[in-house]
Formats: C-alpha cells, structure tokens, sequence
C-alpha cells in the first residue's frame, strides 16, 4: 500500500479528535494490513513499527479463527490486559485502526468512536 503525506496528514486530526473524546483513550495509530504504520498519535515509549506487526499478526490469526469456527468475517479483535483494552478494527480492506484504552474505559463507547473513525477514514478515501 502506499500512502503518500497528505494522507497521512489527513489521518493525524481525526486520531487527535478520537483520543480526545475520552481522558480512558490513551492512543491510536492507523496501520496497513501488513502492519506498515501510517499514522498515529501516541504516547512516549510506544514503538509504531511494532504496534504495526503485532496487530497485523493478531488480525491475521483472528481472520483464521473465526473462518475456522464457522463465526463468519472478523469485525474487530479486543485484547484486555491488567492495564486496560487494545481494540482493532478493520478500515477497509487495506489498514486497521488500533485503540489503546485504560481498564476504566467505557467500551461500549470505544467501539462505537473506533467504528466511526474507521468509517470516515475509509470514506474519505486517504488509503
């Protein structure tokens, strides 16, 4: 996939505007399908390049599982550790969006926020 500048400056403000939806959402980043880092808006100490990798390695593997399991097409994966939610949901067919939440956030609305951005950056069609 490439995605040139604009694009990517395109992504910047609407991460900057889901992060500040809620003081629980701590970061996101958009990444291709192959775990390539597009953008993100993060906090110190958070490597993109890999965040990108291992979020395309758990997509790849939740795709199996669900065709696997007869659950039909992936829609999201959740990761829930000791310190709070990582979300990743599809943009597309070409990138994925990540959400980093604390373990106080309200899912229901990360997914319903991730979903929107997913949404208005595939329609806007910067990838």
């Amino acid at each position: 996939m490439t995605t040139d500048t604009s694009a990517i400056d395109a992504i910047k403000p609407i991460l900057s505007r889901l992060n500040s939806v809620s003081k629980d959402i701590q970061a996101s980043a958009v990444m291709s399908r192959d775990g390539h880092s597009l953008a993100s808006v993060m906090g110190d100490g958070v490597n993109t390049v890999r965040l990108g990798a291992m979020c395309a390695s758990m997509l790849s593997l939740a795709e199996k599982t669900s065709l696997e399991l007869s659950r039909g097409r992936l829609k999201q994966v959740l990761v829930e550790g000791e310190q709070g939610y990582v979300l990743v949901v599809h943009i597309g067919t070409k990138a994925v969006l990540a959400v980093v939440s604390k373990p106080t956030a309200n899912l229901g609305m990360v997914f319903i926020e991730a979903k929107k951005v997913a949404k208005k950056i595939a329609e806007r069609g910067v990838l």
